[in-house]
């Protein structure tokens, strides 16, 4: 029996004698992320693979079809495509600057939080301002 339980990935029941194995917990990520990750992982390729093909601007559930099957021998195998077309648009082999899609998530919430650390703290300076010129006399 496998019952799926809340925030684990997998919770597993044997009938014999009570077992029950909790998996660790899975990652959420966004819709627009986690398609990337799926596709990285189904074909096999690298976090520069994935980056170029973003910057391209391609289409992760489009890599079915520019994937070589074997049957169409004219067709390069995916990673070389991307790295082709790359090669073409942008005149280099491979980005400077590498990142996986899970750091740049990483990233992206560290970048919200400090800025949300810093509207608080100019909201908190204006405050402080606000009350400073009410406790003087005659301004009001």
């Amino acid at each position: 029996m496998v019952f799926r339980a809340r925030n684990t990935k997998r919770l597993k029941l044997d009938v014999g004698f009570i077992k029950i194995i909790v998996m660790a917990k899975q990652k959420k990520y966004s819709h627009k992320y986690q398609i990337w990750i799926d596709a990285r992982k189904k074909f096999k390729l690298s976090h520069a693979h994935i980056q170029m093909a973003r910057e391209l601007g391609m289409n992760p559930k489009k890599f079915g079809k520019l994937n070589n099957h074997k049957q169409e021998p004219w067709k390069a195998p995916l990673p070389v495509f991307i790295e082709d077309i790359y090669f073409k648009r942008f005149g280099k082999e491979r980005p400077e600057n590498i990142r996986s899609i899970e750091q740049m998530v990483k990233d992206k919430k560290r970048k919200q939080l400090e800025r949300k650390q810093r509207k608080l703290k100019a909201k908190e300076q204006a405050n402080k301002s606000l009350e400073r010129d009410r406790e003087k006399p005659g301004l009001f």
